[in-house]
Parts: C-alpha cells; sequence; structure tokens
C-alpha cells in the first residue's frame, strides 16, 4: 500500500469514527456535511472523496462489521475443520461479538423501532450482498456434504430465508437485556439448528427417494 493508499484509508476511517462519535454525543446525525467536516477541521471537497453522504458512512460501518467478522472468523485454524452448520453459528456469534463493541451506536441509529419501517435501511444493502455470498458458498458445501437437501426451486431461496434469520438475530439483540446477551446466544442456537432441520434431509424426503428408488427398480 502506498502513503497516498495509507492516507486516504486513514482519513476514511476517521470520518467513519467521527461520525458514530457524533451520534453517540448528539443522538442523531450532524446537521450538514459542511458542519461535520469543520468539527474535524477537514476540507468538505475531502469528505466526498470517500463518502456520497452520511447514509455512505452508516454502509461503510456495517461493512467494516462484516470485514471484522469474516477476518475474525477465517483467522480461526478450527473454523476450517467445522460442519456447515458449526461455520453459520460461528458467524453468527462472531458476528454479534464485533457489534458489541458498536452496541451504543446501533441502538442510537435503530433503537426500538428497527426495521418496522417498511423501507428497507439503504446502508444494509452491501452487508446482506456480502452475506448472501458467504452463505452460498456455505449453502453449496451444505449440498456436497448431504447437510442441506437440494431442493428444486426451494433451494434457491435458502440465501434469502438465511438473510431473514439475520434479521431476526439482530433484532433480537438490539432488545436483549439478559446478562452477557445469553438469550441471543440461545437464539441463535435454536434458530440455525431450526434452519438446517428445515433445510437438511427430512423424513419426507427420505419416503420420496425411497419412492423413486422402488418405482425406478421394478
Amino acid at each position: 500500500m502506498t502513503e497516498k493508499s495509507k492516507e486516504q484509508k486513514t482519513d476514511k476511517n476517521k470520518i467513519i469514527d467521527a461520525y458514530i462519535h457524533h451520534v453517540l454525543e448528539t443522538g442523531k446525525e450532524p446537521a450538514s456535511v459542511f458542519k461535520f467536516t469543520k468539527e474535524l477541521k477537514m476540507q468538505e471537497a475531502s469528505f466526498y472523496d470517500h463518502f456520497s453522504n452520511f447514509e455512505a458512512i452508516k454502509k461503510a460501518v456495517w461493512e467494516r462489521v462484516f470485514e471484522a467478522t469474516i477476518t475474525n472468523l477465517e483467522s480461526q485454524e478450527v473454523y476450517k475443520s467445522y460442519s456447515t452448520r458449526e461455520k453459520l453459528l460461528g458467524f453468527y456469534f462472531t458476528w454479534i461479538e464485533e457489534m458489541k463493541s458498536r452496541r451504543s451506536y446501533l441502538l442510537a441509529v435503530y433503537g426500538q423501532n428497527v426495521f418496522k419501517d417498511r423501507n428497507f435501511p439503504v446502508e444494509l444493502k452491501g452487508f446482506k450482498h456480502r452475506f448472501k455470498e458467504f452463505v452460498n458458498e456455505l449453502i453449496l458445501e451444505g449440498k456436497e456434504t448431504e447437510e442441506i437437501a437440494n431442493r428444486p426451486y426451494v433451494a434457491d431461496r435458502y440465501d434469502e430465508a438465511l438473510w431473514l434469520q439475520v434479521l431476526f438475530i439482530f433484532r433480537f439483540w438490539l432488545k436483549d437485556d439478559s446478562p452477557a446477551f445469553e438469550k441471543t446466544d440461545a437464539a441463535i442456537e435454536k434458530s440455525v439448528n431450526l434452519a438446517f432441520d428445515l433445510m437438511g434431509k427430512s423424513a419426507v424426503d427420505s419416503f420420496v427417494d425411497f419412492a423413486k428408488f422402488l418405482f425406478q427398480s421394478r
């Protein structure tokens, strides 16, 4: 990385951190980019080198959380030996750990009315895209190991179902007041187990396979 690239990355992180700090201190986002950059003693044009508006910063916060989660996961040697179910559990537990240090900010931004608006938060689109890329790799792996059933039509929607699970966990965690967020840990484990029970090969699938076998063996 060149010195210029390092400087740009530093400025970008400085803007993100300052934005989070402002929201925590005031309970709302800055009144304008002009006032915000003035407080940072930064040229307004420098802000636009990195972000087009405050929504773009909120998006960057989510992407930062995702990157930190994946980096943490992949640094664990044992992660490679996990089953597909364990890898998804590992992602969720690590993701929650990453969000803990930003909980006050997330509460300030989303609070008790999280995602009640019909308009899906624009800033989560990048995070959603990255998550679905990640989880689709797990789904393919699960199909290969037969942890996940490859059902026609339905299997193509598994990633969207798991994205809804992400939103459920996030909402649950924001409202969780249990010590060390024990209830969230339990919710993660139970919801992932349910998801894999539904995506896995059920008694109905086994019956259909057996019926096909009998028909083809006549």
